[in-house]
């Protein structure tokens, strides 16, 4: 997923992990450009950004190098870093909900502070940068399943929330474009130096990030069986600098995988020197964007396109926040852009706004997960079985130890795989047959609420078991559907049961 768990040390470590990377024209004054970085893939409800690493979004000045099969792009210093860090949590106000501050270094040396989640921003007392940092909707768009084909799905992130940082510069004070408008732009995180480890030493960074799915589907394409997973090694490259050791191995993944790629609807679309020079550009991993052409929806990859293709480059490339970008890419690599290819939807959860902090607001909505099943017992038979919360009847349950009693009782959940959950029983009412209850621990959460009823349904009964909630640490769509797994399991065990 874009640069979403791109790696073993990622999934580790989610809040040094870099999801995407953006570069576009501010829609709110054409002469700004807005570089953002996303970390922290599905974060909770009360994610922070960490106090421990140093997050920067780099520029250096870029060039045509080569075009058609001789295609490459050439970087140079002086390197435009912008870095920011971020501190320990404070005492909130009175509803008790920490507070978090930053700090951005610019490129001329100037350092912001700025506040955490304030939409306003903070701005630089000269007006030239202006800084956003906080929970924002994730805008990346994933309609696909690759498995042996393509399959067009929904899109994977629908309802993710990520952390977003976001700089916004007055273009000729900062860039200069005037001595060349190409430029091209990473994100990076690493560790903020501390005290010598005692064993070994802390990485020379985390995550880096250029264009969009190198790791995840060039690198590490799923179809390449038995291809070892050299992703936590590329992101201890050196961006802009690939270790000339190691660039071979990784240029020959590439080949092999936009080999693969090009043969997934069956045709054949790229000649051997094209599809290399393709791999070629694409090891030089940086998102290129000229600030003198105008950057769109879909302009992504325009320049890389046009450049390999013999031509020259009409737009801005970049990438602006409602690019639908997996859908430019595989249209690339699949069929060369002869047909283009689009997924299950073009749209993320919500759309990018024109304004600044120009992400859109967070997903906060109680998600529903409801499932039913009628038997031919009769209510207070099914209720005298599923209404004790400490009851052992679902089958993936291997062990139930409860605290207390009454409402307030907690039940601590042993399951048949090994792990555990915690809830506490909110409220219970024998005569009306339901119970409703708290996810305490155990479940990718947060703000839980489940109710298990029993009704009349004729001669039989409805049982009925629902929840709302907010993922929290895992995406929408898989906290559904593990929730959705364990009411199911339950209640058709009921079936035969009755």
């Amino acid at each position: 997923m874009s640069d979403h768990i791109d790696g073993p040390r990622q999934i580790g470590d989610p809040s040094a992990d870099l999801t995407d990377l953006f570069a576009f024209t501010s829609p709110e004054n054409p002469s700004r450009t807005v570089l953002a970085a996303n970390v922290f893939p599905t974060c909770g409800v009360d994610a922070m950004f960490s106090n421990a690493i140093n997050h920067s979004i780099v520029v250096r000045r870029a060039k045509v190098a080569g075009i058609g099969d001789a295609t490459k792009f050439e970087t140079a210093d002086p390197e435009i870093r912008f870095s920011c860090r971020f501190d320990g949590l404070e005492r909130g106000a009175a509803d008790g909900k920490p507070v978090q501050r930053g700090t951005c270094t610019m490129p001329d040396g100037q350092t912001l502070r700025f506040l955490v989640g304030d939409e306003k921003g903070a701005s630089t007392p000269d007006g030239t940068f202006r800084v956003y940092a906080g929970m924002r909707s994730d805008p990346f768009i994933l309609a696909w399943i690759n498995t042996t084909g393509m399959k067009k799905f929904q899109n994977l992130l629908f309802n993710d929330n990520v952390l977003s940082i976001v700089v916004d510069f007055d273009t000729q004070r900062v860039l200069e474009p005037g001595k060349g408008s190409l430029f091209a732009v990473i994100a990076e995180t690493t560790p903020i130096p501390g005290p010598a480890a005692f064993v070994g030493h802390e990485p020379v960074r985390m995550d880096w990030v250029g264009r969009p799915e190198q790791t995840n589907q060039r690198l590490n394409n799923g179809e390449l069986k038995g291809a070892d997973d050299i992703r936590d090694l590329w992101n201890q490259q050196i961006p802009f600098a690939i270790d000339e050791k190691l660039r071979p191995m990784f240029l020959q993944r590439l080949k092999d995988s936009l080999a693969n790629w090009d043969m997934r609807d069956g045709k054949q679309d790229w000649t051997p020197s094209a599809l290399a020079a393709n791999a070629q550009m694409f090891v030089d991993d940086f998102m290129l964007f000229d600030v003198a052409k105008p950057i769109t929806d879909t302009s992504h990859l325009e320049i890389e396109k046009s450049t390999l293709n013999g031509k020259a480059y009409q737009t801005g490339g970049g990438r602006t926040v409602d690019s639908d970008v997996i859908d430019i890419l595989l249209t690339w690599l699949v069929n060369h852009d002869r047909e283009f290819l689009e997924g299950g939807t073009t749209k993320a959860t919500k759309p990018g706004t024109n304004n600044f902090p120009y992400f859109a607001t967070p997903n906060m909505d109680l998600q529903s997960v409801v499932e039913t099943v009628d038997v031919s017992a009769a209510p207070d038979k099914v209720w005298e079985l599923i209404g004790q919360f400490g009851g052992y009847w679902h089958p993936l349950i291997a062990q139930i130890r409860l605290t207390g009693t009454g409402p307030g009782q907690l039940r601590t959940i042993e399951t048949v795989d090994g792990k555990q959950i915690i809830e506490r029983l909110d409220a219970i009412d024998n005569s009306g047959r339901f119970y409703r209850y708290a996810n305490i621990a155990g479940l990718p959460v947060a703000n839980y609420t489940g109710m298990l009823s029993v009704k009349p349904n004729g001669a039989g009964s409805s049982v009925e078991w629902r929840a709302q909630f907010l993922p929290n640490g895992q995406g929408t769509l898989l906290v559904k559907t593990i929730v959705s797994t364990l009411f199911k399991a339950g209640l058709d065990s009921l079936k035969s049961r009755f």
